[in-house]
């Protein structure tokens, strides 16, 4: 079932209560930088339209990027971060029976903010503290750009998140952390031109992360 905004805001809403309902004993803010590796392993129902060949289809390549996030612990071991990055450019390349037509055939940037609830295993001061988290990622699509049609527009996209992840201490306030992501985005494709080109990619995209924390 495709997650909403209010069923997710009332998960979300429940999470925080029974967050709120224990220990007040730890009132963290936690900010991280680092740097991630956006990789998709996309598939798609075809690429159609009128003229279009049987077997059309298209591929999606990786990117690099950094991410910028912010940590509330509610209770020693339960928090809720909110995850923002620097839109990185995902690019499409032609394949199968339209592969003639080249790398770079589309490319936008994903805007793709994620919102989590965590657990943080461990005590507040241990120098390593592994974590697991879900929650809900909204991805847009903007600078859409494209060599075979000047008119393209592609779809929003609300999914599910999971993430898991460490937390290494240097000291009281500063640390290294590493995590992974899988993210749930998917966007239907429609380019106008000499004819009409459809498609609906699935990016399933895993993003890699490390970088450094500081706590107050």
């Amino acid at each position: 079932m495709k997650p909403t905004f209010q069923n997710i805001a009332v998960a979300l809403g429940a999470l925080g209560a029974i967050a709120g309902a224990g220990t007040a004993l730890a009132q963290d803010n936690i900010v991280k930088f680092g740097v991630s590796q956006y990789t998709t392993h996309s598939q798609t129902n075809g690429v159609t339209g009128v003229g279009i060949p049987p077997g059309a289809d298209a591929t999606t390549g990786d990117a690099t990027t950094v991410i910028l996030t912010y940590e509330r612990m509610f209770t020693p071991n339960i928090g809720v971060e909110l995850v923002l990055g620097l839109p990185p450019r995902i690019k499409a390349n032609a394949a199968g029976s339209v592969a003639f037509l080249g790398d770079d055939v589309l490319s936008a940037k994903n805007v793709s903010p994620t919102l989590f609830v965590a657990y943080h295993f461990g005590e507040t001061g241990d120098v390593w503290r592994p974590y697991l988290g879900a929650g809900i990622n909204y991805s847009r699509f903007v600078g859409i750009q494209s060599k075979l049609s000047s008119d393209v527009k592609m779809s929003d996209s609300t999914g599910w998140a999971v993430q898991a992840g460490v937390d290494y201490a240097l000291t009281k306030e500063w640390g290294l952390f590493a995590s992974v992501v899988a993210l749930q985005v998917k966007s239907k494709v429609v380019a106008a031109g000499a004819t009409v080109l459809q498609t609906t990619i699935d990016f399933r995209p895993v993003v890699y992360s490390f970088g450094v924390g500081y706590r107050f």
